[in-house]
């Protein structure tokens, strides 16, 4: 085995710290250029819970795709959005003691019965989903309209 000078350790601990340094900067950037292949609405629909699992006035938040789908069960029956805020992706959520779904980032508030905005800083209406129950499941898929 060679010896090794106290400078040379020095000077490869130098390079090795360069190196991690120079890798964790070009990871994120890299990953930014080539995203992983997750489609932004998936083309099946996607399981959400038991009809029975979710009464009148709950609602379930589910992994759809890129963003997550919010069904709400409501008297007038299922509704389902995109729970990516239209102002800036944020994820929406009811507000049972309202009645309506809200954004907590900057006080967005949307109608449960269209989506459509309340007050606040979105621009545009919820995405609509299409909610159905099949044999006791619910599922969510994209409007085909």
């Amino acid at each position: 085995m060679p010896d090794i000078t106290r400078r040379d350790f020095l000077k490869l601990m130098k390079g090795t710290g360069i190196a991690v340094c120079a890798g964790a900067v070009a990871a994120p950037v890299v990953a930014y250029f080539y995203p992983t292949d997750l489609e932004i609405y998936p083309a099946e629909p996607a399981f959400v819970c038991e009809a029975s699992e979710l009464p009148v006035g709950e609602a379930r938040t589910i992994p759809f795709g890129r963003y997550p789908a919010l069904v709400i069960n409501t008297p007038d029956g299922l509704k389902a959005y995109s729970a990516a805020c239209t102002h800036f992706a944020c994820t929406v959520k009811w507000n049972k003691e309202r009645g309506d779904i809200e954004c907590p980032c900057h006080d967005g508030y949307f109608r449960v019965e269209d989506g459509s905005v309340i007050s606040g800083p979105p621009p545009k209406p919820l995405l609509k989903l299409e909610a159905e129950t099949v044999e006791g499941k619910i599922y969510v898929k994209v409007s085909e309209a």
